[in-house]
């Protein structure tokens, strides 16, 4: 007989998120059947079971049984605690999660790999553990058997009532947008609204960088619905491809190709089962072909190339009749160069055509490789392996990125969103050097003296010289001047969330009329309205957005520690009119285990403009009472 091992402790110094209380096995855990998740929000295979997790929260809903989310970092990006709340509502987690610092329940649990599963019986002691995919109808039968022995016992508790973080309403429209295609002879955009599970459709920017939304593909509601645009549903969907007047979308969550018809608007389904296939051959055609997590499209010539991040590979599909197979890469997660069927990759996310080269961003080896279409063979213009990694410009094999997820060929050289930098980057692949263009490699919305900042941008997309970059955290779309280095954050006019009610936008409260200078120069200083004790949290984005006469003065994102948040109009945003302001953030209570609370405040005000008037209008000076936060 077996000794019986006891569950660690989970270490009160450690950070919690999506809980309103960090959890103890000696205290709040006893009497509960606990299922441990070692995970890390870059890997793909921790993403894949995800669907698991939720599948047994259901099962067991209304009784003693709890998941915890342990993260365990990767990346020196993943440590951070803002990004990781980030990911936390961008995947839709519900449960709560222990910020792992230093690895120190990994190691004590005796963690080897992501994902690693552990299930605790209520006394606290370690019943079983499980890694890798997978083993979702063992860990089910053992909770069963738990929770069954133990209600025999009289030893359950009643189950734990946890408040989870809930997410920001962004007033872009937008939530964690993955990825962005330009179409500059068409005069449009498409954006792949991930976390809204739908596509976005807009006019190419004008030099305000307005644009007007021109329609939304898909429901807002996570499905894989087939048939009209506003009724069919994707489930995280990321990267786009237009061919022969079809949109290609890799409907990554579903784990398939969607075909959207942009003459009738009808969506269907092209490839994939729409159940997650471990097949690194292919050899098949169209629906009848399983593929696993589609991260990135491109098209060269009569074949849709596909990121295939879930089996970490390339595969190429013919366009006349949707016939799929294994083009680069074993399916072995790892960097190794040579014929494409012998090659290595580790789960691509970007790709790019430029002639007969595929640029690929390989994100778990922080890496640019490219396949030459001619030749069949994968090469490396920057990248060592899986744990090596960093922040460095200059030449290989010293530079270094950190998880790129975008990729775009521009005059012969190759722009790459490093995500987990911050950064957008540019690789030259003959010298096989890397500069960094825009972003200082912090996480944020702007610099504070004129240049962009961005946070994990995910995506890239290259029209001349314009650049229309996904950033993801910002829940927004930046286009970029390549040569000038001018930026502007893209307001998307008529684009609102997906309705649902708890994201109900704010009615707006009535501000006294301001009469503001014709001249230019107006502060718009607006205030939160917090309880006492809260502030802004400067880990999560803050978007404003100004509207009058049914369109888009102004809209900025920016983080921020302390209100009023202050923005500089400029001169053609200051117009006569009845101005609806909309402002959408998060604030939390001080300490670690503050948690992120979505918040919006709205306001009307009747503008008028004259030489002389008011350089600055202030909105929402009064703060709320406790107990009285603003809405969220």
């Amino acid at each position: 007989m077996s000794a019986t091992v006891h569950a660690p402790e989970l270490d009160q110094g450690l950070a919690w998120l999506n809980t309103d209380r960090p959890l103890r096995f000696a205290h709040e855990l006893r009497g509960q059947v606990v299922l441990l998740d070692f995970w890390t929000y870059c890997c793909i295979n921790c993403i894949h079971i995800l669907p698991d997790l939720e599948h047994l929260e259901a099962r067991f809903a209304g009784r003693p049984f709890l998941v915890i989310g342990v993260h365990s970092a990767k990346f020196d990006n993943e440590a951070d605690r803002g990004n990781i709340r980030a990911a936390v509502q961008r995947y839709g987690i519900r449960h709560p999660v222990v910020v792992d610092d230093d690895m120190r329940l990994w190691r004590a649990y005796g963690a080897r790999s992501w994902p690693t599963r552990v299930l605790v019986d209520p006394a606290g002691a370690i019943v079983m553990t499980v890694g890798g995919e997978g083993q979702r109808a063992e860990l089910e039968q053992a909770i069963e058997t738990l929770l069954g022995q133990y209600a025999q016992q009289g030893a359950l508790a009643p189950p734990l009532a946890l408040t989870p973080d809930a997410a920001v309403r962004s007033a872009s429209g937008l939530a964690f947008p993955g990825k962005v295609l330009a179409d500059r002879d068409g005069g449009r955009l498409f954006v792949a609204d991930t976390a809204h599970h739908r596509i976005v459709v807009a006019s190419w920017p004008d030099a305000s960088g307005r644009s007007t939304l021109l329609r939304v593909i898909g429901a807002g509601v996570p499905g894989r619905a087939d048939g009209r645009a506003e009724t069919a549903t994707f489930r995280a969907p990321q990267g786009l491809a237009l061919a022969r007047g079809k949109l290609f979308v890799a409907d990554t969550e579903n784990h398939l190709v969607r075909a959207v018809d942009l003459a009738t608007w009808e969506v269907t389904t092209w490839a994939g089962t729409g159940v997650m296939t471990n097949d690194f051959a292919g050899g098949a055609r169209g629906p009848a072909q399983g593929i696993n997590s589609p991260w990135d499209l491109a098209v060269h010539g009569s074949r849709l190339l596909v990121a295939m991040a879930g089996t970490h590979q390339v595969w190429r599909f013919e366009l006349g009749n949707a016939f799929g197979r294994a083009y680069a890469g074993t399916g072995r997660e790892d960097l190794e160069d040579g014929p494409a069927e012998r090659a290595a990759l580790a789960q691509p996310s970007g790709l790019s055509v430029a002639g007969d080269t595929l640029w690929i961003a390989d994100s778990e080896v922080s890496a640019v490789r490219g396949l030459d279409l001619r030749e069949e063979k994968v090469f490396t213009v920057i990248g060592e392996g899986l744990f090596d990694f960093g922040d460095v410009d200059g030449a290989y094999p010293a530079a270094r990125l950190q998880h790129p997820l975008g990729v775009a060929a521009w005059s012969g050289k190759v722009l790459v969103a490093d995500s987990y930098n911050h950064r957008v980057k540019l690789v030259e692949p003959g010298s096989r050097t890397v500069t960094s263009r825009l972003g200082d490699g912090r996480p944020g919305a702007d610099d504070g003296h004129g240049g962009p900042r961005f946070s994990e941008p995910g995506g890239l997309a290259v029209a001349g010289d314009e650049l229309l970059v996904a950033d993801t955290n910002n829940h927004r779309v930046v286009w970029a001047d390549l040569v000038s280095g001018a930026w502007r954050e893209i307001a998307i006019e008529g684009l609102e969330p997906p309705a649902r009610a708890e994201l109900e936008p704010a009615m707006g409260e009535e501000a006294p009329p301001a009469t503001l200078c014709r001249e230019g120069g107006v502060t718009l200083a607006v205030d939160g309205g917090l309880p006492a004790g809260a502030h802004p949290n400067p880990e999560a984005p803050l978007t404003l957005r100004v509207r009058a006469h049914g369109r888009t003065l102004f809209q900025a994102t920016r983080t921020v520690a302390v209100f009023p948040a202050e923005f500089t109009l400029p001169p053609a945003a200051v117009e006569p009119g009845a101005w609806h302001v909309d402002l959408s953030f998060a604030y939390c209570t001080a300490g670690d285990q503050a948690m992120c609370v979505p918040a919006q405040r709205a306001w009307r005000v009747t503008v008028d403009v004259a030489d002389g008037g008011d350089r600055r209008l202030e909105l929402g000076g009064a703060r709320a009472k406790d107990g009285d936060p603003p809405r969220g």
